[in-house]
């Protein structure tokens, strides 16, 4: 027998949305903190290319890359949660 089956499903269902919830706002945290800093949303920093504009500087590089990633994790877990939620219903 696994552990898996000594859980029902609707624990299991809950404990994967709490967790994603938990990322979605660490997610979202990251994204305002980013817009607060450059003043834009991530689509403006990419389409105006400020790491270019900013000579590449590791700072905005590696903001540039969290900030895309949480972008995108934000995308990616708003699916999964809809989708989670949908067949709880």
């Amino acid at each position: 027998m696994k552990l898996l089956d000594l859980i029902p499903e609707n624990e299991l269902k809950e404990a994967v949305i709490s967790d994603y919830e938990k990322k979605l706002v660490l997610y979202k945290l990251t994204d305002e903190r980013l817009k607060k800093k450059y003043e834009m949303t991530f689509k403006d920093f990419s389409e105006r290319n400020i790491v270019k504009e900013k000579s590449y500087s590791w700072d905005v590089e590696s903001d540039a890359m969290e900030w895309e990633h949480a972008v995108e994790g934000i995308r990616h877990l708003m699916e999964v949660l809809t989708k989670i939620k949908e067949t709880n219903d």
